[in-house]
């Protein structure tokens, strides 16, 4: 994570650069390869342990926390938020939208957004036979460790997209809520 510095005469956060790369769609080939995806699982689990009994009574969260409260999550643990060194991920950065919540919260979006969990046809992830996505998911769940486990994962990643249709409909953001309503339609129809 970045170390907070302070704030500017604008009163804005300042935060210490982090050096390497963060990828953006379409995303490089680096970031479908079995060394990332461990890696970010391992370092979900990182974030999630460090945040763990975290308690600041009357905290102010831009996204409604989510029962139960065992971690801070970040709510947008993706590769798009991950800064990477030699095609690892290595850091975390993009905190505005955390709040209190299970780990299998976000545990389901990272593995929606890196294994991925993706309807056919979306244009943010290659085209991933079931088997494999099912080889990738255990990867993911194995690499961050106990308690993840790929059925609830599953499990949680409908309501986690449907979430996000409903924000980024909010927002008038049309084209990415119509991919989160057919992604999760789709996570409904594989459970």
């Amino acid at each position: 994570m970045p170390e907070p510095l302070g704030r500017d005469a604008q009163g804005r956060e300042v935060v210490r650069f982090l050096p390497g790369e963060v990828p953006a769609y379409p995303m490089p080939g680096w970031v479908w390869s079995d060394a990332a995806l461990r890696a970010a699982g391992s370092l979900l689990r990182r974030l999630h342990d460090a945040t763990a009994g975290f308690e600041r009574p009357g905290a102010r969260w831009r996204l409604p926390a989510h029962e139960p409260a065992e971690v801070v999550c970040h709510n947008d643990f993706a590769p798009y938020n991950l800064v990477f060194r030699a095609g690892l991920p290595v850091a975390v950065i993009d905190f505005d939208t955390a709040s209190p919540g299970p780990r299998a919260w976000d545990l389901a979006y990272l593995a929606y957004r890196i294994v991925p969990l993706t309807a056919p046809g979306n244009p943010d992830a290659p085209a991933t036979p079931r088997t494999e996505r099912d080889r990738r998911l255990i990867a993911l769940c194995d690499a961050y460790g106990p308690p993840a486990a790929a059925v609830e994962v599953l499990a949680t990643v409908p309501a986690r997209l449907d979430e996000l249709h409903a924000f980024t409909l909010a927002r008038g953001l049309d084209r990415d809520a119509a991919l989160y309503e057919a992604d999760a339609r789709h996570a409904r129809e594989r459970n």
